[in-house]
């Protein structure tokens, strides 16, 4: 899926199919699938592994490599042993200091993160199973939008329209976080084994 697909989907959601009186505009639709793809990226975020260089005798390493990062969930030193090493460590910025008994020795660690979910003109990295869900995450704010910008205009929906947009908006948000909530702890579940300590 793509973004024009995923507008299409979202549209669909909002009853505002008709291309000669549409009542959200590109724009503002793609505001709200860039926050409902952002929330879900906190949740359900890609999961990465990087291998990167460790400095001789240093504690840090830099990680500002990895862009669009949610998270460091694990560090992996030394690689490919077994039963699998993970260090302790802590994250200030682009910057991990292990904080264990272990510093850097010229080799290469492993480092296990999470990075945000992209959605754009030409591909997506949200998985097929959760592209529903992320529209009804982006139906929900485009509906609270239009509820703020409703309020105390005249509008040919009545003079409830505001109130009947939010309320429809909030219970799809609601919706969308409490399936959100659902889903994260799984890969809380897969992520917490590689905190295991030695």
């Amino acid at each position: 899926m793509d973004l024009p697909t995923m507008r299409d989907l979202v549209r669909r959601d909002l009853k505002d199919e008709d291309p000669l009186d549409e009542r959200w505009t590109d724009d503002e639709l793609d505001r709200a699938i860039q926050r409902a793809v952002s929330e879900f990226s906190t949740r359900i975020p890609r999961e990465m592994k990087n291998t990167i260089a460790t400095v001789d005798g240093s504690r840090e390493i830099d990680v500002s490599s990895l862009t669009d990062r949610v998270s460091v969930d694990a560090v992996e030193l030394p690689v490919d042993e077994h039963p699998r090493v993970f260090q302790r460590f802590a994250l200030y910025q682009d910057t991990i200091t292990l904080t264990g008994d272990r510093e850097g020795d010229g080799e290469d660690c492993y480092i296990f993160w999470s990075k945000a979910h992209t959605l754009d003109a030409g591909t997506s990295t949200i998985p097929t199973q959760f592209e529903a869900l992320a529209a009804l995450g982006a139906s929900a704010y485009a509906a609270i939008s239009a509820s703020v910008y409703s309020t105390n205009r005249v509008t040919i929906g009545g003079s409830n329209v505001d109130r009947d947009y939010h309320y429809w908006g909030r219970g799809r948000l609601m919706e969308f976080q409490k399936e959100l909530k659902r889903l994260s702890p799984k890969r809380k579940l897969r992520v917490g084994r590689f905190y295991a300590e030695d």
